[in-house]
Order: structure tokens, then C-alpha cells, then sequence
């Protein structure tokens, strides 16, 4: 099954709904931010409320709609943050493609035909430093890569939450081993089913941008924020969560859970008077691969 499906778009709206505007109304340090009185002191030219939108839809606002020099503003950095945006998008779905590849279950309990998996039962590596190895994030640097790593470490731990909690709930995965003719059930693979069916107590960490976003806040090097007084990075995150936490949903539904090899004996096997009997005391081959496909 193929890996996360983001909504690009959604994030750029998502932005776009705060109604930001350049130039700041407070600035950081000593600085002062934007004041009417600059607009009413300028120096006016012929055609300068001639200013159109070039990057659609619109990032940032300017102060005075129109005005040129403020749109032309609005139009590189906004580019700039949507650039970033899409970026970070692609490298999580890069490293979950990568952890899809390395994602296992292990130590499930199988017993006639459910398999039964404790809090921790999904193993996969850590998608922080897979993030930052995507090819569309990789040469970043300076503030850029502050940036970044805030939100791979955020996307990380929210996904780290979840994966931690995952369990099998007694899911009929073996049908097979409800009944096996002899003392001992071969590596069987499962019945595929849906991952949301692995059902987590943190799964809303994932599915909803919140917890995503606040993570990416709080991993921001301080001295970021103190320069960004009017809290741009947070609107940044927010956008960059709710496109992610709409992909990890259809995910979930979408992504089969397949060949796990479940295995075990049949204790009651006893031929000719008992020649078929359920596994009891099962347990499974915790090979990657089964989020694979």
C-alpha cells in the first residue's frame, strides 16, 4: 500500500486563514514594528497601490492592501514559507516510507485464532533523523535548519506517542489455528487487515494537528521565537500539522497489516483420538516487513 498522501494545499489555506500581515506590528528586540504613521510619511510615487498577489493563495498580507512595495514583501517571504512548508512536508513523507520499510511486530500472543500484542508491540526506528535525511531538507542550514530539525522532532515525538501504545486487540488474524492437524502450527501469515484496527490510546496525537504542532513549537530553538514576536513559526506548524495529521488518518484506514508469520503448538494434539487442536502459547517471527506493502 503506498506510504502517506498529503494535501498540500490544505496547509497553504490552513496559513493563509490567520490573516498575517507584513510589515509586523511589533518587532523583535529594540525594534520598532509597523505604524501608520510610516505609511503617512512616505515618500508617494505614481502607481505604488498597484500591488497584485503573485504568490497564490496568499501568505502574508500586506499592512496596506495594494501598496507595492508591502505586496512584493508579503510575495517572497510568503514563497519562502511555502517553499519550507512543502519541503518539510515531502521529507516526512520520506522518512515514513523509510520507517514503513523497518516497521515490525513483535511478541504477540497467539492464541487459537488471535494474536494479542501489548503496548509496544510495533517496533520501527525513530523518524527524526530519517526527516532530516529527506533529499528535499537535507542541505539545509543557518535558521533554515533550526527550522527543520523543530519540526522532525516534533513530527517524531507525536508519532513516537502513538507508535508506543499501539496494540492488537485479539484480532482473528490466524483462522487457520483454530484447529491444526499436528503438534505444532508452521509460520502462518495473517489475515491483512486495516492498521486503524491496531487501535492506540495516543492515536490522536497523529490524527490531529494539535499535539503535532505544539511539539514543533516547543523543539524551535528559543532564540528563534524571541525574534518571531508575533508567533509566524506557530501558524507555520500548525499548517504543516494539519496537512500531516489528514495524511496519517487515510493512512491508518488504508495501510494493510500483512504478513506477520504467527507460529506455536498445539498442546492438545494428541492422534488418533485428538488429531486437530488450537494453538495456545503462540507467538510470531518479528521480521520487517509488515507494513511493507
Amino acid at each position: 500500500m503506498p506510504g502517506l498522501s498529503p494535501i498540500k494545499i490544505l496547509g497553504n489555506v490552513k496559513f493563509m486563514s490567520n490573516n498575517l500581515k507584513l510589515p509586523t506590528q511589533k518587532a523583535s528586540g529594540g525594534a520598532k514594528g509597523w505604524a501608520e504613521k510610516f505609511f503617512k510619511d512616505r515618500d508617494q510615487e505614481p502607481g505604488e497601490m498597484s500591488g497584485v498577489p503573485q504568490t497564490i493563495p496568499p501568505w502574508f498580507f500586506p499592512q496596506k492592501p495594494g501598496y507595492k512595495y508591502h505586496q512584493k514583501s508579503c510575495d517572497k517571504i510568503g514563497q519562502d514559507f511555502k517553499d519550507f512548508h512543502d519541503a518539510m512536508i515531502d521529507a516526512v513523507q520520506f522518512g515514513h516510507q523509510m520507517w514503513k520499510l523497518q516497521a515490525k511486530f513483535q511478541n504477540l500472543q497467539i492464541m487459537a485464532v488471535c494474536a494479542i500484542g501489548s503496548p509496544g508491540c510495533l517496533d520501527g526506528p525513530e523518524l527524526e533523523s530519517l526527516i532530516k535525511q529527506a533529499p528535499s531538507c537535507a542541505a539545509f542550514s543557518g535558521n533554515k535548519a533550526k527550522h527543520r530539525d523543530a519540526v522532525a522532532k516534533g513530527v517524531s515525538k507525536a508519532f513516537k506517542n502513538w507508535q508506543g501504545q499501539v496494540t492488537v486487540p485479539g484480532l482473528p488474524w490466524y483462522p487457520a489455528f483454530a484447529a491444526f492437524p499436528g503438534p505444532m502450527a508452521p509460520p502462518m501469515p495473517n489475515i491483512p487487515m486495516p492498521l486503524i484496527c491496531c487501535i492506540s490510546a495516543k492515536m490522536s496525537d497523529i490524527i490531529m494537528p494539535d499535539t503535532m504542532t505544539q511539539e514543533m513549537d516547543d523543539a524551535l530553538d528559543g532564540g528563534l521565537k524571541n525574534k518571531d514576536p508575533e508567533k509566524h513559526y506557530h501558524a507555520l506548524h500548525d499548517a504543516i500539522a494539519t496537512v500531516l495529521s489528514l495524511a496519517f488518518l487515510m493512512w491508518l484506514a488504508s495501510q494493510q497489516v500483512m504478513l506477520v508469520l504467527g507460529k506455536g503448538p498445539i498442546p492438545t494434539f494428541a492422534p488418533p483420538f485428538v488429531p486437530v487442536g488450537p494453538v495456545v502459547g503462540g507467538d510470531n517471527l518479528a521480521i520487517p516487513g509488515h507494513l511493507m506493502t
